[in-house]
């Protein structure tokens, strides 16, 4: 569990410079910049090979009730992930819609993995994403929301929410990991 544990580590401090040391990541230069965001690849890289080798106490496993409550709350963390980036009603009215994916994800994921490793990988992650967010509000007024982009934003962030699902579930499926039971 020590990859899991160092790549979730550089994980959150990766993401937390920029908001605990603005000065010294504002004056990071592009190629800086590129050390910051390969940090986060490295992290991602160590949090996969470390969870995949990671052994642990198992607490509860999946259960047709938790894989179907698991599902759905995938779609919403999906489409609240889309909602970030297409600037949705929703998207527009949530301070941190992204963040709040991961919450959701992180919740969904421990439902079904009740094991030692995963509360390290989902729990860690949960619990960066309600730090980032408080790390964030602190820092400064929530911003004026943006104008809304119509009807038609709305129906795309969903037909790519459910394409997107479709690709997770089949990825999950290839590393043999079934998503329905």
């Amino acid at each position: 569990m020590t990859l899991l544990a160092l790549g979730l580590i550089l994980w959150i401090a990766a993401h937390l410079f920029k908001r605990l040391a603005p000065g010294a990541r504002a004056a990071l230069d592009p190629a800086g910049r590129a050390v910051v965001a390969i940090a986060i690849l490295a992290a991602l890289v160590l949090m996969v090979i470390g969870y995949r080798q990671a052994e642990g106490t198992v607490f509860w496993g999946r259960s047709p009730m938790l894989t179907g409550l698991n599902n759905l709350l995938m779609l919403v963390s999906v489409y609240l992930f889309a909602a970030a980036g297409m600037k949705t009603a929703l998207g527009r009215h949530l301070r941190h819609p992204m963040l709040m994916s991961v919450m959701v994800w992180s919740a969904a994921h421990l439902l079904v993995n009740g094991d030692t490793p995963s509360f390290l990988l989902f729990g860690g992650l949960g619990l960066w994403a309600l730090v980032q967010i408080r790390v964030i509000n602190a820092s400064g007024p929530r911003p004026t929301p943006m104008p809304g982009k119509g009807a038609q934003m709305e129906i795309i962030a969903v037909a790519g929410t459910l394409a997107v699902y479709g690709a997770i579930a089949g990825a999950h499926y290839a590393l043999g990991y079934p998503v329905f039971g």
